[in-house]
């Protein structure tokens, strides 16, 4: 029979003491050298004087909803009667709301006359629209200075250095003559498309997320207008969307090309792209190559690709692009051909109406057939003021 000495029950409590240790620190959080936890989240300190890191749009994310005690909850918000598809209603604040069914094409249209001056006293039976050669039937209408959610899409490659102090400012310029309840998000690109100020109308965000310039060597404009035009459609508050692309350079760092690019715009309720292409000082053959991809992105989605002889008119081309934006006519109809169907859509629209002449309808010459993951118009699943950025 084992005996238990006075030696034997020493060591048998000293065993017994450390595993309680053991069982105690296991309990307990990991320590750092500096007393925090290993593993637990401490607040991190902001150094001023380094660049701020925003996350890559390369990554698809839902969006953070912002904290901001000021925005009331989904359920706080007034219940209205949604409209009848094709139906115009005045709201309270004197605005007017376009409801559109989800099998319902728009197409945002700018009129000008042979001398290029807005035409805006047209009706509704004085436009014609065709797709695939086909006459369709007009659905709905509407000509109003409707709000819009704007992505705006600045190149922050080297090249820009010198040029983006004129360009903050004239884009400013064109939020300020836009209408008040736009929505807007600022996107600044090089090899990778950084969404640094999320969907607001707040101009002091907007401003500070176009002062921000971390320049790098490449241009990836192609997949930062894919991202944008993703972020337009997955949470813009607006139906009416618009893309505005200031670069000075040609693409040649995007996963995508030019074709893949436009394709992605071109949904059934895709952005019309407004480019600003500043090239007065690049060397002629890449200038050639980036004017003929803004050209298309634009003219393929009812935009205008404008090209700057100098920083000293950028000012006057934004104010432009706002008074146009702000002066469109928004026409619906129903494909006679399902959507179930798919496929690229080819549309043409015209305009006449009696004591003008020859009128030029400016809209998007197609589009891909499908249906929306959520009615244009209704509220997006998140909808804050000063968004976080989404990678």
């Amino acid at each position: 029979m084992f005996q238990l000495t006075s030696f034997h029950f020493h060591k048998f409590r000293f065993a017994c003491l450390a595993l309680s240790m053991i069982e105690v620190c296991c309990c307990l959080p990991l320590l750092s050298p500096t007393g925090g936890s290993v593993g637990a989240q401490t607040p991190s300190t902001s150094d001023p004087t380094r660049p701020e890191l925003q996350p890559s749009l390369s990554i698809d994310r839902d969006p953070i909803p912002s904290p901001d005690p000021d925005e009331p909850p989904p359920a706080a918000r007034p219940a209205t009667a949604p409209g009848k598809p094709g139906e115009v209603q005045k709201g309270k604040d004197g605005t007017y709301t376009l409801y559109q069914d989800v099998d319902e094409v728009l197409l945002n249209c700018a009129v000008v006359d042979d001398k290029g001056r807005p035409v805006l006293d047209l009706k509704r039976d004085d436009f014609h629209v065709w797709e695939d050669g086909v006459p369709q039937v007009s659905t709905s209408f509407l000509h109003q200075d409707a709000p819009v959610s704007m992505g705006i899409l600045v190149d922050n490659s080297g090249s820009m250095r010198d040029k983006r102090g004129a360009v903050s400012h004239a884009v400013m310029e064109l939020l300020r003559d836009s209408n008040p309840k736009d929505a807007a998000f600022v996107v600044n690109f090089s090899d990778r498309a950084y969404l640094d100020q999320g969907f607001t109308s707040n101009f002091a965000l907007l401003d500070r997320a176009l002062a921000r310039f971390d320049s790098q060597g490449t241009t990836a404009l192609y997949d930062a207008v894919a991202a944008s035009a993703d972020e337009l459609s997955k949470h813009g508050p607006e139906s009416k969307q618009v893309l505005l692309i200031v670069t000075d350079g040609a693409d040649n760092a995007s996963r995508l090309d030019l074709r893949d690019a436009i394709s992605r715009v071109q949904g059934l309720s895709g952005p019309v792209v407004y480019s600003i292409g500043l090239l007065y000082d690049t060397n002629e053959a890449e200038a050639a190559r980036t004017k003929d991809a803004l050209e298309s992105m634009s003219m393929q989605t009812g935009g205008v690709a404008y090209f700057p002889r100098s920083l000293a008119e950028v000012d006057s081309i934004a104010s432009q692009v706002a008074t146009d934006i702000r002066n469109q006519y928004t026409v619906g109809y129903h494909s006679s051909r399902p959507l179930s169907l798919g496929g690229y859509r080819v549309v043409r629209v015209e305009a006449r109406a009696p004591k003008h002449g020859r009128l030029i309808v400016r809209t998007k010459r197609g589009y891909y057939a499908r249906r929306p993951q959520r009615t244009p118009g209704s509220p997006p699943s998140t909808q804050a003021e000063n968004t976080r950025p989404v990678q």
